[in-house]
């Protein structure tokens, strides 16, 4: 016996902790004034409305970056600075991740076909994939240019503008950023949370080069290369956190706490004996799960299908960004009786 349904929740159930006090006054105004549905017939897509908002922070944050860039690529042009045209090439580098991100998130607004069942919401993964290799490139790069400056030392012009252009660099990569990286985890894409580590990445380069026209005012020449070496580390780290984050996407892992929750949640379901396999793994942004629970083995299959339901209904409103759930409703055990899993055994012990 399985109840699965695709729902369209009317509300988000993303109960994150992080949303303030105004997110969470709003999240109770909305449930006096919005029906609790998860009905096919609502009118808001839970899942589309996702990939909009992750649409939107590509737009917003891709208009950022390309101000940013165009105004650094000005100060190049009058001041000559190596540095800054290695910080400008990142943040126009960091623009195009919204490419392959904003191709995917439009991938996955695809219906399901028969050769892809399940959707197309794996294509933000490999997305995260190029955004790894996008900074892995960036780390590259930046330590390049400090071992180049380290071996030949420059002197540089107009070192003012060349700081004021850092820190704009600095501002506006940090602020793409906290918003790409905020909007990323509320979804739950994980490849837009390693964008948004990425566009950190740049902004520690634009304070190098900030530390580095400091450098320049006082005439130490090795500030440059040094400074360089020492945000290439920083950007190592980062790189290490957006690949943990991409690789255990690819491969399923989700938060113990998701599976805590669920576990909870139908243990409190009338009619739920006993709690089997659990599996839950993320598509995309969008979270299924698979669950076998075991009822009263008397009970008719109407009866046993609305325990299925009420044991969906609970998990989508215990678990955040879960959007779809299969429930398998297995018998307690008769004396006397044989299993009738018995005979699945050696199909298991042949995957062995």
């Amino acid at each position: 016996m399985s109840a699965s349904h695709t729902h369209d929740h009317a509300h988000d159930h993303d109960h994150e902790h992080g949303g303030g006090r105004l997110t969470r006054l709003w999240h109770e105004l909305t449930h006096l004034v919005t029906p609790h549905s998860h009905e096919s017939a609502d009118k808001v897509d839970h899942a589309l409305e996702s990939s909009t908002r992750g649409m939107r922070a590509l737009w917003i944050s891709l208009v950022v970056l390309g101000v940013t860039a165009v105004f650094q690529v000005v100060i190049v042009v009058i001041s000559g600075s190596v540095a800054l045209l290695g910080d400008t090439i990142h943040n126009f580098a960091d623009a195009l991740t919204a490419v392959p991100l904003g191709i995917a998130f439009l991938l996955g607004r695809r219906a399901v076909t028969r050769r892809f069942t399940y959707g197309y919401g794996r294509a933000e993964d490999l997305a995260g994939i190029v955004i790894v290799l996008t900074i892995t490139a960036s780390a590259a790069l930046a330590a390049w240019t400090a071992i180049d400056r380290l071996i030949d030392p420059r002197d540089m012009d107009h070192v003012p503008a060349v700081a004021a252009a850092a820190v704009v660099g600095f501002v506006g990569n940090e602020w793409v950023a906290r918003y790409r990286i905020r909007i990323g985890r509320e979804i739950g894409s994980a490849a837009l949370v390693a964008d948004g580590l990425h566009a950190r990445t740049d902004g520690f380069t634009s304070l190098a080069v900030l530390l580095s026209a400091g450098g320049a005012a006082i005439g130490w020449q090795l500030a440059d290369p040094i400074v360089g070496l020492l945000i290439t580390a920083a950007i190592l780290l980062v790189l290490r956190d957006a690949a943990r984050e991409v690789f255990r996407r690819i491969m399923d892992a989700v938060d113990p706490e998701l599976v805590d929750a669920a576990e909870t949640a139908l243990h409190e379901v009338p009619g739920v004996v006993e709690i089997g396999e659990l599996r839950m793994r993320w598509i995309g942004h969008r979270l299924r799960a698979e669950v076998a629970i075991v009822v009263d083995g008397q009970l008719s299959v109407r009866e046993a299908h609305r325990v299925a339901v009420a044991a969906e209904h609970a998990l989508l409103h215990a678990v955040p960004r879960l959007t779809a759930t299969l429930v398998h409703a297995d018998p307690t055990p008769t004396p006397g009786v044989p299993d009738p899993h018995a005979e699945l055994a050696h199909h298991a012990e042949a995957r062995r």
